[in-house]
């Protein structure tokens, strides 16, 4: 056993070798195959959908924001891998009683890079992890450096919400030229009036695919109260972290390319 500084500052006992991981974040489960890790895994959440063919056959613990604990326990885990924004911190008081739980934490892209090398560290797959981070990096420096205006991000409706400061997707609209003038709302995830959106004065605004599945019959609603800002509707799995930031970056280039 060897004792490691998690991402929100909990020492945490984790196995040297671990045998039996258990996710319960989307983003870290896929993160694990990309590592070529999956054969550590025996059960993750009902929301890890990737990847797709494979993720399928592992025992579904819950969601992310409720577990089944007894569950948990009888796949017997030796390591149980959370995240801050995505599992509630009763979760991780739970879990705990069972078996070593790691707390990730990702609100930026360097996070990611962060995450991709902790669980390369975790799961003795470093090598890998340094390939995903480099071939990452290169995906993010390629991107062109300008000025796309004034963009926000909304992820859910009734009442509208979108991705404020200190978040993941947050940075990658800051990285591929936009200003959020949501960033400087109280709150990660502010909810937003119709006037608080004519007021920020959008050249953008994207409507995501998830949480909320914003679809093409959502673009008029905001279209009657934003006329003159480009509505644009967005894969929402294109924004995760871990794996998804090298898959993400020929869909990320074609949608400036849209603008």
């Amino acid at each position: 056993m060897r004792t490691i500084t998690d991402h929100i500052g909990r020492q945490v006992l984790c196995p040297n070798q671990p045998q039996r991981i258990i996710s319960i974040c989307p983003a870290i489960t896929e993160t694990l195959f990309a590592l070529g890790a999956e054969e550590l895994l025996v059960g993750c959440t009902k929301y890890c959908i990737f990847p797709k063919g494979q993720v399928e056959k592992f025992t579904k613990v819950g969601g992310t924001k409720q577990v089944d604990v007894d569950l948990i326990e009888l796949l017997q885990p030796d390591l149980i891998l959370a995240e801050k924004e995505e599992n509630t911190e009763e979760i991780v008081t739970q879990l705990e009683k069972i078996a070593s739980v790691f707390v990730a934490e990702v609100q930026s892209i360097e996070d990611g890079y962060r995450l991709i090398e902790t669980l390369g560290m975790l799961t003795n797959k470093g090598n890998k992890a340094t390939e995903l981070v480099q071939a990452s990096k290169a995906g993010f420096d390629s991107l062109p450096q300008q000025s796309l205006g004034r963009a926000a991000y909304a992820i859910w409706r009734k009442p509208y919400m979108v991705v404020g400061d200190t978040t993941y997707i947050n940075d990658v609209l800051a990285r591929l030229g936009f200003e959020n003038p949501f960033a400087k709302m109280d709150g990660r995830y502010p909810s937003v009036s119709q006037e608080q959106f004519q007021a920020a004065q959008l050249d953008v605004l994207f409507l995501a695919s998830e949480p909320f599945p914003y679809s093409e019959k959502h673009i008029s609603e905001f279209q009657a109260f934003l006329p003159n800002t480009k509505i644009m509707l967005v894969d929402g799995e294109m924004f995760w972290y871990g794996a998804k930031m090298i898959e993400a970056m020929t869909y990320l280039k074609e949608l400036v390319e849209q603008l």
